[in-house]
């Protein structure tokens, strides 16, 4: 997690805690973190790990993954209604909803791969160019 912007990932996570109306006392109980700890993480004097950053998330009641963004740890994803609806379902633990959007995200890469070679075997060949036939000394007279 070298070069994470830890200061900017805290100050995310106050927010969602002030959002969700959760004292910070609250939270570190829910995330089973020390109150200080806690608090470090917020005023970006600590970088936490991204177990630490997936109990925090199960204790705010959103996505692991949004936190994972945030820290560095996951590129964004493209939003998409299947990957909002995975993210949204309480039913499905965080591992299963992880598992499901890697298996969503490689189909949409193996179906751009596959229209892309599509393309480019239905594109019309550029077709070369045309030699002129020598005229015949026959035909000069």
């Amino acid at each position: 997690m070298a070069g994470i912007p830890v200061r900017h990932l805290g100050d995310y996570i106050r927010e969602q805690r002030a959002s969700s109306q959760i004292s910070l006392r609250q939270l570190a109980a829910l995330a089973g973190v020390s109150n200080p700890y806690l608090s470090q993480i917020e005023r970006g004097l600590r970088k936490p790990s991204a177990e630490i950053l997936q109990q925090i998330a199960k204790g705010l009641r959103i996505s692991a993954e949004a936190l994972y963004v945030q820290a560095g740890i996951l590129d964004e994803r493209e939003a998409s209604p299947v990957v909002d609806a995975v993210l949204a379902d309480v039913t499905l633990t965080e591992r299963q909803r992880q598992v499901l959007l890697e298996i969503h995200d490689s189909f949409r890469k193996e179906n751009a791969a596959a229209a892309a070679a599509a393309v480019a075997v239905t594109a019309p060949a550029t077709p070369a160019p045309r030699k002129r036939a020598p005229r015949s000394t026959a035909t000069q007279r």
